[in-house]
């Protein structure tokens, strides 16, 4: 059976019709693998497109005490792990049954290789060894006199291949225990090896992030340097093509700041790091080269004719190991045990585990087994898929209390196959008993959940459970819900200057005397035009119009409702009723011909509604009046003239505001400013004292006051 819904369509008209989103429908809408990975996966799957399935059945079978599981191989009746921090390496049989091979007196075991004979090695860290265990007892079979051991891999002819650090040597063992060097690298360790069919060898370095290809004629030359300092894990498949992950510094299990350097005496000591756990021995102290926001882990593949390609970045995960079994590509992840495979050119995501990381991976018949450290288990791949799997979704923060509508999805579901879901909403961030319980499950192309609670954030969970084996499949899921309307805010409401208006950006008065744009019909203001059009709404610049003034607010609204405003005014000394100025303001400023009102003291009441994007039963609004406004279109008057000295004494006079400036001219030169007598000009009177320099002549004082207004009196006549 295929399911579907129309749910696209519908965001489309939403989006499209309403005038703002607002508190009209919105949807969490799910449709992708990103998405889909913010929540929790148990027993399921997805794609990189987004389709979520059952996932392959995977059996834990056993779970260690060790603190770290560090390396495994596979063993001819198991499989062999190598642990930290007491350096055991133990057997883990088909059965999930547990033994100890041997202890050794170094406390990490980062490799391990097993012989098809049983025969096991161990490389150890620090002071580094390589032990070889057979027959229930283990002895010192190289010495490399290194810190770090930290691959093992068999040549083609046969030596067993010994990577280390912090020296970054690879060296080859024969039977006998004794070594030679095959490769002295420049970078301080040799972090992985994959032995190729013609019998060469890829190298993975840590320090510089290098992969090497050493040839049997004993050449190197670098296939890749990465940005990233450190290669973690190469395989190779069928093809010939080799595939190798990179990881950033701080993602190493390790302190790779060390360069190759001679080793230092005496006890070395050596830093594992488990991401979210506490470290073994103080933090790792790499650190990104300058510049570095990539990803945090990156999958490459490497062409037979070396051409390097990146499939894959993880920004948030950090990439363990890689194998290549059953005809793709299996990647091990941390920091939340997930396990990933890639073929056709898409991640899947195959399992998620509890344990946070996914550190080794071997060949299996159905799938991979892994083993997983932080807690140190091991898994095996099974056939089939599980039967039953969950998803729970993260908390979706709706931005405040809301109502809840209806959930969508879109998927397949087989035979018999099934997908339930049930939600529960909260006001917390995190789900607590605050919450409320789960609903029942239910059924259905399309869910109401007009019973839930009203809550700021909601969860829903999809239980799948297959049917012969068939799995359903989810594409997609949607939920919509409202928001509860609240009361707009407004944060301020001031006046500018006198005479100082707010344009559209785009007004241009050319060389004109700038003008209203149009008289108000219904009352006696006059305003200034508003935009063109709304593209233009918001973008102001500022000019003069004496006998102006300009009101200007902020405002928001908690729904992200469009808003309108509404403005009226009385004087300030009335509590009478308010009187119209303008309504159905879309902008946050107004700017309108005081002229029209007489002098005096008045206040402005605003009022912002969300009206736009409500119905009327609903709509709310806030409401703000201003601080007393001064109303101010008379100019100064003198008072009194006296002379004395040859200096002139004016007193001047103001009905309404203080006095701003006091310019004289002397015979009709220059406008220069005049000295009050008290050393400021900020009164309502101001007592001048003006100079001529000579008797006679044309002697003018001009005189403008906080509103603007401006006037000239002619002091040769005045007395």
């Amino acid at each position: 059976m295929i399911r579907r819904t129309a749910a696209l369509n519908l965001i489309v008209f939403l989006l499209t019709t309403a005038p703002v989103l607002a508190t009209q429908v919105r949807i969490f809408q799910v449709q992708s693998q990103a998405g889909f990975l913010t929540g929790t996966l148990e027993g399921v799957s997805v794609d990189s497109l987004g389709r979520m399935s059952l996932a392959p059945r995977a059996e834990r079978l056993a779970s260690l005490t060790e603190p770290f599981l560090l390396s495994a191989a596979s063993l001819p009746d198991g499989w062999v792990v190598g642990t930290g921090n007491a350096g055991r390496v133990l057997k883990i049989d088909r059965k999930g049954q547990v033994t100890e091979l041997f202890a050794a007196p170094e406390p990490e075991v980062f490799a391990v290789w097993a012989d098809p004979d049983g025969t096991v090695f161990a490389g150890t860290s620090p002071r580094g060894k390589v032990y070889r265990i057979s027959g229930g007892k283990g002895e010192i079979f190289f010495d490399p006199g290194e810190t770090y051991i930290w691959a093992l891999a068999r040549a083609a002819d046969g030596g067993l291949l010994v990577a280390t650090g912090t020296q970054g040597k690879l060296l080859k063992v024969d039977k006998n225990g004794k070594g030679t060097v095959l490769y002295d690298s420049e970078d301080g360790h040799l972090r992985a090896l994959e032995v190729l069919p013609d019998g060469d060898v890829l190298i993975g370095t840590a320090g510089e992030g290098l992969i090497l290809r050493l040839g049997k004629d004993g050449n190197a030359r670098t296939l890749y340097d990465a940005d990233e300092p450190e290669v973690v894990a190469l395989t190779s498949g069928p093809d010939g093509t080799c595939y190798a992950a990179v990881v950033a510094s701080e993602s190493s299990l390790v302190d790779l700041s060390q360069t190759a350097a001679p080793a230092a005496p005496g006890e070395p000591q050596v830093t594992v790091t488990v991401e979210g756990a506490e470290p073994a021995a103080g933090p790792a102290t790499g650190t990104r080269r300058p510049g570095d926001l990539g990803p945090r882990s990156q999958i490459l593949s490497l062409s037979k004719d070396g051409v390097a390609e990146t499939l894959w970045g993880f920004q948030e995960e950090t990439v363990y190991d890689l194998l290549w079994t059953r005809g793709r590509l299996w990647v091990a992840t941390g920091l939340e045990g997930k396990l990933y495979s890639w073929a056709d050119r898409q991640m899947l995501q195959e399992k998620d585990v509890d344990e946070r990381q996914i550190v080794a991976l071997l060949p299996g018949e159905a799938g991979p087994a892994f083993a997983t450290t932080n807690a140190a288990a091991f898994f095996q791949v099974t056939a089939g898929t599980e039967k039953t799997g969950t998803y729970t979704s993260a908390a979706m923060d709706t931005g405040q209390a809301s109502r809840f509508g209806t959930f969508r999805w879109r998927g397949e579901t087989p035979g018999g196959s099934g997908v339930r879901f049930s939600f529960r909403s909260g006001v917390s961030s995190e789900p607590d008993r605050t919450w409320s319980p789960w609903t029942a499950a239910k059924r259905g192309d399309e869910i109401s959940l007009a019973d839930l609670p009203r809550g700021r954030y909601i969860q829903w969970r999809a239980e799948m459970e297959a049917d012969g084996g068939r799995s359903p499949r989810l594409y997609n899921a949607e939920l919509s819900y409202r928001q509860e309307n609240l009361r707009p805010r407004i944060d301020s409401l001031g006046v500018l200057e006198p005479g100082q208006i707010l344009v559209p950006s785009n007004f241009n008065p050319s060389n004109q005397v700038y003008e209203p744009a149009h008289p108000t019909r219904e009352g006696i203001f006059t305003s200034v035009g508003q935009p063109a059009d709304e593209d233009d709404a918001g973008r102001t610049k500022p000019l003069w119009k004496k006998g102006y003034r300009t009101l200007r607010w902020t405002a928001v609204d908690p729904n992200q409702d469009g808003l309108l405003y509404d403005l009226s005014f009385r004087p300030a000394d009335s509590e009478g009723e308010w009187l119209t100025v303008t309504g159905d303001l879309e902008e946050s400023y107004f700017s309108f011909d005081a002229t029209a009102l007489p002098d005096g003291v008045y206040r402005f009441r605003l009022r912002a509604s969300d009206r736009p994007s409500n119905d009327p039963q609903s709509a709310l609004e806030a409401e703000r009046v201003s601080d007393p406004v001064v109303i101010d279109h008379t100019t100064p008057v003198l008072v009194k003239v006296d002379r004395s000295g040859g200096k002139v004494r004016a007193t001047v006079r103001d009905s309404a505001n203080p006095l701003r400036e006091a310019m004289v001219s002397v015979d009709a030169q220059e406008w220069k400013p005049v000295p009050s007598a008290d050393g400021l000009i900020d009164g309502q009177t101001e007592t001048l004292v003006v100079d001529p320099g000579k008797p006679g002549g044309l002697l003018l004082l001009r005189i403008m006051d906080a509103a603007y207004n401006v006037v000239t009196f002619n002091l040769s006549e005045a007395r």
